[in-house]
């Protein structure tokens, strides 16, 4: 079972792909981490990954196509995996539909998690987490119990991430639909897209995802 999750951030593919990863025993795979891993092993293409990262350049679609031609090699794999972070432009999706095809693979489901913005922008902005334990709360959504004491270990401190001021949230979103929009109609040309509620709640949501996978959900194919 060979998935990519699309959705804005914040739409829950991080909660949806740990799932999944539980349930059917597959890997979620990051170009990010496994470029981290190739430079830190000092692997050939982690060595051109450092050279090109080093003169400040982005690393190629190559190097990033070999290095998930290797991972996907991995006796963790064998089951399948989940793509995250890649593609992000047409020319990407068609480099690793080429290196799929040359492995014998093919993707079976490319699904988006579709979301409204606003709602997105008061999910992420609101959210902070308890400095000491880590526990995410919410303005809005789950607040402490007793105000300006955490739940579950009594701190009184807690934080919140720069990158989710509502301004930022706004250009991650904008980034995220110029990215993804020439890749819906990729993906649907193909018959692999599938498109999810993602809004719902997220134990509804793992329930759609399932149902794509067991191939129950044919009202949500687009081809």
């Amino acid at each position: 079972m060979n998935l990519i999750l699309l959705g804005p951030p914040g739409a829950g593919k991080g909660t949806q792909a740990r799932r999944l990863m539980e349930a059917h025993g597959i890997p979620q795979l990051s170009t990010g981490d496994m470029l981290r891993a190739a430079v830190a092993a000092g692997t050939e293409l982690g060595k051109m990954a450092k050279e090109v990262m080093d003169r400040g350049d982005l690393v190629s679609d190559e190097i990033i196509v070999g290095m998930i031609a290797e991972r996907i090699g991995e006796p963790d794999c064998a089951n399948g995996f989940i793509l995250d972070g890649f593609p992000r432009s047409e020319a990407q999706a068609a480099a690793l539909d080429a290196m799929l095809a040359e492995s014998g693979l093919a993707l079976d489901h490319v699904i988006e998690m579709k979301a409204v913005a606003a709602a997105l922008v008061e999910r992420i902005a609101g959210r902070y987490t308890c400095a000491d334990c880590g526990a995410g709360y919410h303005d809005r959504f789950q607040t402490p119990r007793v105000e300006g004491v955490c739940d579950d270990c009594g701190g009184a401190t807690f934080e919140r991430r720069a990158d989710d001021s509502e301004a930022t949230v706004r250009s991650r979103l904008a980034v995220y639909h110029d990215q993804t929009s020439p890749l819906l109609p990729y993906y649907r040309a193909k018959g692999v897209l599938r498109e999810i509620d993602g809004m719902a709640g997220i134990d509804d949501v793992t329930a759609q995802l399932d149902a794509v996978l067991a191939g129950e959900n044919q009202a949500g194919r687009n081809d």
